[in-house]
């Protein structure tokens, strides 16, 4: 019985175009995506991308939304109060980010029409309106945590100092003598900075979460 050969290289779908345009992305930045570039990476034409995303914007948000789609979101549904709860996704949140930072300025468009990024907005805002918090406030919380989660992801602070202790002469900088040092301890100091502005958010919202309760 004549069978249909296997084509040599897998058909192209969807998922191999965001797959191969986040690699790009990760390695060289949101301008490195092209059709020219994405139809070499998957040994097709580029025309044939067409089929599948009309321009680059669309691919660009399909990056996004895979980003966005790897960020947990069970926590709003197992029981916790809402201030652990946020606590929980914007660690997720931002570990999901942790190796994509160059798709948040995409990200940090908003979800548009992308499936994963309203799906994330829908828990967030549900969860804190199930709460108790009035749909205003709610929606104010929901931007807050964003600005503040991509914010974190943009840009590491202590990776923008140089680890040469000759760079920051006591003359001009009299309270950078250890900033050299920051650098090599990058991940602590991010990631204690974030824990830091995260608690200081969360510890502002809990009382006016108690007065919201006690006017009705």
């Amino acid at each position: 019985m004549w069978r249909m050969a296997r084509p040599r290289k897998p058909l192209l779908s969807r998922d191999r175009i965001v797959e191969a345009a986040g690699a790009l992305v990760d390695a060289e930045g949101l301008e490195a995506v092209s059709t020219r570039r994405l139809a070499a990476a998957l040994g097709v034409s580029g025309p044939s991308l067409y089929n599948h995303f009309r321009t680059k914007d669309e691919i660009l948000d399909a990056v996004a939304d895979s980003v966005s789609a790897r960020v947990d979101l069970s926590m709003f549904d197992d029981g916790r109060d809402w201030r652990e709860a946020l606590h929980a996704w914007a660690h997720s949140y931002r570990d999901a980010l942790s190796d994509h930072q160059n798709i948040v300025p995409v990200l940090a468009r908003g979800p548009g029409r992308r499936p994963a990024g309203l799906r994330l907005a829908d828990a967030v805002f549900g969860a804190m309106t199930a709460a108790g918090w009035p749909p205003a406030h709610a929606t104010r919380i929901g931007a807050l945590m964003r600005y503040f989660i991509l914010g974190s992801a943009v840009a590491s602070f202590a990776g923008g100092f140089v680890d040469d202790e000759t760079a920051y002469d006591p003359a001009d900088y009299p309270h950078l003598g250890q900033a050299h040092l920051l650098a090599e301890r990058r991940r602590e100091v991010d990631e204690g900075a974030f824990e830091t502005g995260l608690t200081a958010l969360l510890d502002g919202l809990a009382p006016q979460y108690e007065a919201l309760k006690e006017n009705g």
